[in-house]
This record gives C-alpha cells, sequence and structure tokens, in this order.
C-alpha cells in the first residue's frame, strides 16, 4: 500500500522532521511511502472559479499537480501541519482548498483512503487539537476516513510540541508518543479497510 504524506510547513524544521520520523516508520513496516512538502513550491490558494467543474482539472498550473498524482494513487494520506496563530498554516489550507478539482474530476476518487493528522506547535498547547480538527473536517468531506490515536492519551491524533526548535520537538516524549498511538491506528484501518 501506497501512503503519501504532505508537509504544510515553508521551513525545514520541526514538521517535516515528525513527518519524515512517521513515514520511515511507515517504511520499516513494508508500506510504500512519499513526502510531498510545500517547502519551496508553488501552490496558490484556490480561486473558488469553478474552471474545474466545467473542464475537470484546476486552471492554475503549479506545483498542486504533483500532489494530485500522489494522492490519486494513495491509500493513505497524513497531513501535518506547523500552528500558524492558533490554527493549521494558509500552504495546508490552500492544498486541501485546491482538491476541489479532485473532487470535480471525480466525486468518489478520495472517497475510503484512511487519513492521519499531525499538529506540530510552538507551544504545548498552541492550537494542534483545532488544527487536526480542521484536517479531520476536510477527510471527512472528501469521503477520507479519519483516525486519531484513540482514547488515553491521543484523543484526535498526533499533537506535537516544538518549542519553535527542532531540537525542542525531538525531546517531546508525550508528543511522540501521541504520534506512534496514532500510527499504530492508521495502520490498522490500513490493513484491515483497504484490502
Amino acid at each position: 500500500m501506497f501512503i503519501v504524506g504532505i508537509c504544510g510547513s515553508p521551513r525545514k524544521k520541526a514538521t517535516e522532521y515528525v513527518l519524515d520520523k512517521s513515514l520511515e516508520d511507515l517504511k520499516e513496516q513494508g508500506f510504500e511511502t512519499e513526502m510531498f512538502t510545500v517547502r519551496g513550491k508553488e501552490i496558490n490558494p484556490c480561486r473558488h472559479c469553478d474552471y474545474c467543474l466545467k473542464k475537470k482539472e484546476c486552471v492554475m498550473k503549479d506545483d498542486m499537480f504533483d500532489v494530485y498524482d500522489l494522492l490519486r494513487k494513495a491509500d493513505g494520506i497524513i497531513l501535518a501541519s506547523p500552528m500558524y496563530n492558533g490554527s493549521i498554516s494558509s500552504q495546508i489550507k490552500a492544498v486541501m482548498d485546491r482538491c476541489r478539482a479532485l473532487g470535480a474530476e471525480d466525486i468518489n476518487l478520495l472517497k475510503g483512503k484512511i487519513g492521519m493528522s499531525i499538529a506540530v506547535g510552538g507551544d504545548r498547547a498552541g492550537g494542534q487539537e483545532l488544527a487536526i480538527q480542521q484536517i479531520n473536517t476536510y477527510y471527512i468531506l472528501s469521503g477520507i476516513i479519519p483516525v486519531s490515536g484513540g482514547p488515553f492519551g491521543a484523543n484526535l491524533g498526533a499533537t506535537l510540541w516544538s518549542q519553535d526548535t527542532l531540537e525542542g520537538v525531538k525531546k517531546d516524549e508525550y508528543g511522540f508518543k501521541t504520534l506512534n498511538k496514532t500510527l499504530k491506528r492508521f495502520v490498522e484501518f490500513l490493513n484491515n479497510y483497504r484490502q
């Protein structure tokens, strides 16, 4: 099975590190993985112009077309976002919004895929749960099955605290506990629902 991880951080720091570690873990378990990062890419915000509804593709020809290709073949999707003003980054929001074109191409294209969320904040309570709710809302609207870490420690998903540094996130033992619980359930769902 193929897993795509999309990093919504324009910096090569904590969020990209956590997503990379997640994909490494999945690769060790036998999954094919690939990471797409918005860093250095051109992904314009959705104009909601309805071009995709008429032509079955997005009018803007930018790096989002690489994301479309990855999402088409993915069995599992991991969206990872840093916290910007207590919420997701504008970059990951643009990725989610631009997937409107995939829905216009085929309303069921993402249906039944398994989705996982990672939120990394400079503060322990920097908006991570709100960010995961926003990502999960995108998953639900797209027909993607959202997976959390389950009760008792990772209720909505993987939430990490970077203390605004790469070294800070590496030391976040509790955050990695939420990540590991969420990854475990993600794999369970992939194995049970994507056969």
